[in-house]
């Protein structure tokens, strides 16, 4: 089967956005179950891991209907805007803390609640690339199984290694967001965006820009008091 180019560059956005988005989930799962006597560990990572999944299967179902209606990928896209500046400005120690529990069941809540965000945040992300096309969706959802199990550390080591990897990854997002924006039903037929059409890219470039920008304000105010 030939794939074409488009389709390559969407595998290509699916893989990134994955390993950006998917590290969090196994950090969660690792903090909530840090405290956890050490035979019940590997059964909350398991558990977790299994949490996480179900979340994206659930979240990818819905995503994937909702998506055709009128002015819901105006709302997706939006979304997908305040993921990426949230993507671009990082987290605060407080943000990022959890809470490690000495207990499974507990474990285990802890990270369905956090995970629910995330999950929902990486869904987002997948059905606006993936634009309908139900193998491509179906791949980033599958790509982001084994991500989160297995493989973050060494993730969160080149991010933490080249944060232009981060950078990089917001920007790409807030050009999907615009895009997907100009994609909307009521978008497409209120401003007659034909194949030939400019204006997705026009967005793209505009959310891009937007995200970096705002992304790189908000970090700069969050430094004086991280210090």
């Amino acid at each position: 089967m030939e794939i074409s180019a488009a389709t390559l560059i969407a595998i290509l956005q699916i893989v990134w956005i994955d390993l950006l988005l998917s590290g969090d989930n196994a950090v969660v799962i690792a903090l909530a179950c840090r405290s956890l006597p050490p035979k019940q560990r590997k059964i909350g990572i398991i558990l977790g891991a299994g949490t996480a999944i179900g979340l994206r299967i659930v979240f990818a179902l819905i995503i994937s209907q909702l998506l055709q209606i009128e002015f819901l990928k105006v709302v997706g896209g939006l979304l997908l805007l305040w993921i990426a500046v949230k993507l671009a400005k990082g987290e605060t120690a407080e943000e990022h803390a959890v809470a490690a529990s000495d207990r499974l069941w507990r474990a285990v809540g802890t990270i369905a609640v956090a995970d629910a965000a995330m999950s929902l945040d990486n869904v987002i992300a997948i059905a606006a690339v993936s634009k309908g096309d139900p193998w491509l969706f179906s791949f980033g959802l599958a790509l982001s199984i084994p991500l989160i199990m297995v493989g973050s550390t060494v993730i969160l080591r080149m991010i933490e290694r080249f944060p232009i990897i981060v950078w990089a990854g917001a920007a790409l997002l807030g050009w999907i967001a615009g895009e997907m924006i100009a994609h909307d039903p009521y978008v497409v037929a209120t401003f007659a965006i034909g194949p030939d059409s400019k204006l997705p890219y026009l967005l793209g470039a505009i959310g891009a820009v937007l995200v970096v920008a705002v992304g790189w304000l908000l970090k700069s105010r969050s430094r004086p008091a991280d210090a």
